[in-house]
């Protein structure tokens, strides 16, 4: 990398994170269950069925004495609801409570021409280009005018977006740099994408098809 992207990316970097970043809650206002997750669940009549469900590596979680019911990508509000109908089938008018026992750090993954590849925590929000810093920067051979961000979609698998760091970095506007999600993906490409390359292979996730601006 040059010195001027050097330079460039330093205080691209220092900027976003002074800008007053807000609370991960504020973008992410209901959390949603992933794999994993631990779950108590509390009956107030039948407490012999309370217990701690966990969602499986197939999203699913399994209640004892009740059945099985999707649990990855459902919030507590809408996992309650789905257990009070399931349970219904067994129990008259089921009361159910349902707390976070425990839950996966977010975090999301930078792979592809970044120094340092792999796994950033999020403990506050941050931003694609945030994360790239957090990622040791990029390559030489990075291409900073396509980066490949993949956010999971449990209605419809993933969505992909090619995000230009270049124009925000040169237009200095920063504060459109898009913000990331727990469990997304960033790829920083070697070369410019062309219509023809389709697919895009991350660990993650598999093949990944047509992103999208």
């Amino acid at each position: 990398m040059n010195r001027r992207w050097v330079a460039m990316f330093s205080l691209a970097f220092i900027a976003a994170a002074s800008s007053g970043a807000q609370k991960l809650s504020e973008h992410n206002p209901e959390y949603t269950l992933q794999y994993s997750d631990s779950i108590n669940v509390k009956y107030q009549y039948t407490p012999e069925l309370d217990q701690v469900v966990v969602i499986g590596p197939d999203g699913r979680a399994t209640i004892a004495g009740v059945g099985t019911m999707v649990g990855r990508g459902r919030t507590l509000e809408q996992f309650k609801q789905d257990l009070t109908k399931l349970s219904e089938a067994r129990l008259v008018k089921p009361i159910i409570s349902v707390s976070l026992k425990d839950y996966v750090k977010p975090q999301v993954y930078v792979e592809g021409e970044v120094n340092t590849p792999g796994r950033v925590e999020l403990r506050t929000d941050i931003s694609v280009l945030d994360a790239i810093a957090l990622a040791g920067g990029f390559k030489d051979s990075g291409a900073k005018s396509n980066v490949l961000l993949l956010r999971p979609d449990p209605s419809n698998g993933v969505q992909t977006r090619v995000v230009n760091l270049t124009h925000f970095l040169q237009s200095h506007h920063l504060e459109e740099v898009p913000q990331l999600r727990s469990g997304d993906v960033i790829y920083v490409s070697a070369t410019k994408f062309s219509t023809l390359q389709k697919i895009v292979h991350l660990g993650a996730f598999g093949a990944i098809y047509n992103p999208v601006h």
